[in-house]
């Protein structure tokens, strides 16, 4: 059966680049009807975040991609924290250097730093030179007798190559003699990534391994362990990193890599997943648009490019337009909408049906909810900003701006009914009889009743503001063109 995992340190928020991996490994796992798993690689202490793991938790469950086995559910090849079995990674690591697969390191940090320095002065391959292989067993004893601290090492071999065939790159090859001697177990006990992920994937029966390129280098150590151990070496799937713009490597500095924070932004998970199956893989049809349901049944490693894909938030901002005006109900679009109202506009007296009227009129120009606040604030507030310079320039003159708003006031103070249709044949009628074109005649009004230049249709905004408010600010406008 296929099995498929992530296997996320609980070193902070949730990345975006992981969770790509982790649709990659869910939808590789339901396409072939296997399973998709959880772990928790905690073994670095000094890293560790409270809290960490429940974020992760959090980013699956809202992705809709929740693991079959993992820590807090449970499952057969448990358990799912890595800290939770730090005896098994010791007796695993003594057991390779009783057959001479590893060996104990007793070197210091400083006579190793000194090992570094001195390599980089002669342009040296960065390797463990192997100071304490040649240890003899009485040294080694003499040295555990005397309570020094010790790490257990990889020997590798000196000769030949590791290969192994990539699911998405093809076969890659590695000189043994450039490996490093890799930390296996470190003197305080713990694994190192290298020996526990090993040890893990072996014994969850995890087959194929789905992991970003940066792994690449470290494949020919792990299979030197699986060898070691006498294990059936697994298949390996190494999937493209995410790029900023620019080329680098996706980082926070430069973007957004929470996944919590596009949630907290209001996009959409399921937006949110067909954009980052998109980046690194292509649609048979070439289509931008579709669900994960789809791209489970069709995703397979052919169609996956080796090229670093490009992380463009801007056109994520699209594609969730896309799937706002499109693939939610109205019922969904309202529930949305409303959850990222501030809570000083819901406890308004008269908010409730306003929303309702407020909320279709965003729909075509919402790229994320969490634009909605800005968005309706003039609506709701007592009293806005309104620039004068800015409504100047849009009827052309100060002379013209007073004209308009003293016109306009005079037709809007005698309506009987404040209805979109009265309001806008009123106005549009005016218009033509002063021979003000549209353009800069609506504009003129949007800025003095919204102080924004983009609103949604004029008509729709001065009736959802109210009779009062409308008033209200043009006239503090046209006082303010007086002076």
């Amino acid at each position: 059966m296929i099995r498929t995992r992530i296997a996320p340190s609980p070193t902070g928020e949730p990345h975006i680049g992981n969770i790509y991996t982790a649709l990659l490994n869910y939808a590789y796992a339901k396409g072939h009807g296997g399973q998709f798993i959880l772990r928790i690689e905690d073994t670095d202490r000094e890293r560790f975040v409270s809290g960490a793991e429940q974020q992760i938790k959090e980013a699956l469950d809202w992705l809709d991609i929740a693991p079959d086995e993992g820590p807090g559910q449970g499952g057969a090849f448990g358990p799912y924290r890595q800290s939770d079995k730090l005896e098994v990674y010791q007796q695993k690591a003594q057991e390779l250097t009783e057959s001479g697969y590893a060996y104990l390191c007793f070197c210091s940090s400083e006579r190793l730093d000194a090992m570094r320095k001195e390599q980089q002065t002669k342009s040296l391959q960065p390797k463990y030179d192997r100071h304490c292989l040649s240890l003899s067993k009485d040294e080694i004893k003499k040295r555990l007798d005397n309570n020094e601290p010790y790490v257990i090492r990889l020997k590798v071999p000196d000769e030949g190559q590791t290969k192994f065939n990539d699911l998405i790159r093809g076969e890659v090859i590695f000189e043994n003699q450039l490996i490093d001697d890799q930390i296996l177990l470190k003197s305080d006990g713990y694994p190192t990534y290298h020996l526990a992920v090993v040890v893990d994937d072996y014994a969850m029966k995890i087959n194929p391994i789905i992991r970003a390129e940066e792994w690449i280098s470290s494949t020919p150590k792990q299979i030197l362990l699986y060898q070691a151990f006498g294990w059936e070496v697994p298949q390996f799937a190494h999937t493209p990193l995410l790029r900023n713009l620019d080329g680098s490597k996706l980082s926070k500095r430069r973007n957004a890599v929470s996944v919590l924070w596009y949630k907290e932004q209001g996009f959409l998970s399921e937006a949110l997943k067909n954009y980052l199956v998109r980046l690194g893989w292509s649609h048979p049809q070439d289509k931008e648009v579709f669900d994960y349901a789809e791209f489970i049944k069709l995703f397979d490693f052919d169609r996956v490019c080796t090229s670093a894909p490009v992380f463009d938030i801007q056109k994520l901002e699209w594609l969730n337009g896309v799937y706002i005006r499109e693939k939610l109900s109205d019922k969904e679009y309202q529930q949305y909408f409303y959850d990222f109202i501030p809570g000083w506009i819901k406890v308004l007296p008269d908010s409730e049906s306003r929303l309702v009227q407020l909320a279709p009129l965003f729909r075509e120009r919402l790229k994320r909810f969490a634009e909605v606040p800005e968005l309706i604030n003039y609506f709701f507030a007592d009293e806005i900003e309104i620039d004068l310079e800015l409504l100047i320039k849009q009827a052309k003159s100060k002379e013209i701006a007073r004209e308009m708003l003293e016109a306009v006031l005079g037709e809007l103070t005698d309506l009987s009914q404040w209805e979109k249709p009265v309001i806008e044949k009123k106005l549009r009628s005016l218009g033509e009889t002063r021979g003000w074109k549209n353009r800069p005649f609506f504009m003129t009004l949007r800025v003095a009743a919204s102080g924004c230049i983009a609103t949604p249709p004029l008509f729709d905004t001065l009736f959802v503001l109210g009779e009062e408010k409308v008033i209200s600010r043009f006239k503090k406008v046209l006082a303010g063109l007086m002076v």
